[in-house]
């Protein structure tokens, strides 16, 4: 599991380091709480689809895609601000879970 955790942290620091280059280049410098608020309107936005789904409308599927990109982007960019590492950050809430989750197992609980 290791390996996997490592694979992770490693992949999202290079996801972050693109985002952070981009946003840095072509794009006015925000404060974190800026895109705090970005990150839960993107949220909302996405939230209000899978509602309407819900709900037994039609929603067109690209939506969800479109939607659900835009909270990556929002997160990415809340982080880069925050001057979170995100890739260290899920690696250790996995490893977290996992320990968990092993924990459980042994005691016969699901997860």
């Amino acid at each position: 599991m290791d390996s996997y955790f490592k694979n992770t942290k490693n992949f999202i620091d290079s996801v972050q380091s693109e985002f952070d280059s981009y946003q840095n280049d072509f794009f006015p410098s925000r404060s974190p709480e800026f895109f705090c608020l970005e990150l839960n309107g993107e949220a909302g936005e996405l939230a209000n689809l899978e509602k309407k789904k819900w709900k037994g409308r039609e929603v067109d599927p690209e939506k969800f895609s479109d939607e659900a990109a835009d909270v990556l982007i929002a997160l990415m960019n809340y982080s880069n601000a925050r001057g979170i590492n995100l890739g260290k950050a899920v690696s250790e809430k996995l490893q977290k879970i996992d320990t968990k989750r092993i924990e459980m197992l042994k005691e016969g609980k699901r997860f």
